[in-house]
């Protein structure tokens, strides 16, 4: 063993700790953190300027779609049935956004039993009022010549003499109509619910008149078949009630806030959804059917495609009449909505009350809903109204009837 100058130095007993070499880094722990930030900075870049996200860098927020196919059998509600001093029917619109060609599925609630209903609509049309997403084909048994192209698809239009209103009426006999006592009944909200519409067109008289909603995914192929069983058809118009938008008929709704414009180009929409209509009628309504500049043009473009029009009489303000009458048009008011109160005993006095309205007057028009309850009763009442001397007519006939007299 060689030992140092140092050790031979170093007392006795007494060892001189050997010092431990230290590792060293080539850098420091701020060059450390310094290259990290560098890397990261680097990195954040190269996504930025070739990651393809036109979004890249917004904040983005994913929302589940529920897109349906079918339509549901349970859906909605009559046509805004009652006074002005009752709720209208409403619904609450699922404001999830949509992809081309999907459905969209609305809760519409009846303002007279408050039963809720889920409907389907179909389509991007409602929304987007794109002629190019899909127009419906046109129903067997139409008159081409009365058909008009618009960019939402065919609609009704004049040729010569022929109106859809004559053209598309049922057929009554009207002469023994005007030497007694008419009825007319109108349902409406049809064309939504599968179930319902065929219930309506299969139980009821074909003298019973049956007015379809523009929603639902394939509404014209309901209407054709009510059609084939001879009933004459309505086409009901969503308008603007006094507490909208809390009570929302739907998409393509005519406000009276828009110009007259774009409610006719609104109008347009819900008229290319069917053919074989004899005339419109309102879909709830209360403020819009109320305001003379939103209803003047609406009225006037009706009579001017040989349209009539009902009023369901929900609105006391209703200026519809004196429009119609402006335009030589035909026109028709409800006198008695049927299933304000959906209960046996109640139907029955309405009916009962809709009976002496005829006897009084010579015509009385009713309006209901399509509840299984409406038409068990308003089919067994039907059944023995001639006996009572009272006449059931198409609403057409009643319309013709109540101008004349």
């Amino acid at each position: 063993m060689t030992e140092t100058a140092d050790d031979l130095s170093a007392p006795l007993g007494q060892d001189k700790p050997r010092r431990k070499r230290r590792l060293r880094l080539p850098f420091t722990a701020m060059q450390l953190l310094a290259v990290l930030l560098g890397l990261f900075l680097v990195t954040f870049a190269g996504f930025a300027i070739f990651n393809k996200d036109p979004l890249g860098g917004e904040p983005m927020t994913r929302i589940a779609i529920n897109a349906t196919d079918k339509p549901a059998d349970q859906k909605p509600a009559a046509a805004g049935h009652g006074s002005e001093s009752k709720p209208e029917g409403k619904h609450e619109t699922k404001d999830a956004p949509k992809q081309a060609g999907e459905q969209k599925t609305v809760t519409m609630i009846d303002g007279s039993t408050g039963a809720r209903h889920d409907v389907v609509i179909g389509g991007d049309a409602a929304d987007k009022g794109d002629a190019a997403a899909a127009a419906p084909p046109v129903m067997t048994g139409i008159d081409p010549k009365l058909l008009e192209k618009s960019r939402y698809g065919m609609i009704p239009a004049v040729a010569g003499d022929l109106k859809p209103f004559n053209v598309y009426a049922a057929d009554a006999d009207r002469a023994k109509a005007a030497k007694m006592p008419v009825v007319a009944i109108l349902i409406g909200g049809l064309g939504v619910g599968a179930a319902k519409t065929t219930d309506a067109i299969m139980k009821l008289p074909p003298a019973v008149t049956l007015a379809f909603t523009p929603y639902g995914s394939d509404p014209g192929k309901l209407a054709e078949r009510a059609r084939a069983q001879r009933h004459e058809i309505f086409l009901q118009i969503p308008m603007e009630p006094y507490d909208f938008p809390d009570n929302d008929p739907g998409p393509q709704t005519l406000l009276t806030s828009l110009s007259a414009d774009q409610n006719m180009d609104r109008l347009y929409w819900h008229l290319s959804r069917m053919q074989g209509y004899a005339g419109l009628t309102n879909f709830m309504g209360a403020r819009f059917i109320a305001t003379e500049p939103a209803m003047q043009p609406i009225i006037r473009e009706s009579a001017k495609r040989g349209l009539g029009f009902f009023d369901d009489g929900s609105s006391p303000r209703s200026i519809a009449s004196q429009a119609a009458a402006n335009q030589a048009m035909p026109f028709g008011k409800g006198d008695i909505a049927i299933d304000v109160v959906p209960t046996p005993t109640e139907i029955d006095r309405a009916l009962n009350k809709l009976e002496a309205t005829a006897r009084q007057r010579g015509v009385a028009v009713g309006t209901a809903s399509a509840l299984p309850v409406s038409i068990e009763r308003i089919g067994a009442w039907t059944k023995t109204l001639a006996d009572r001397g009272i006449l059931l007519v198409p609403l057409t006939t009643a319309m013709l009837k109540s101008k004349s007299s």
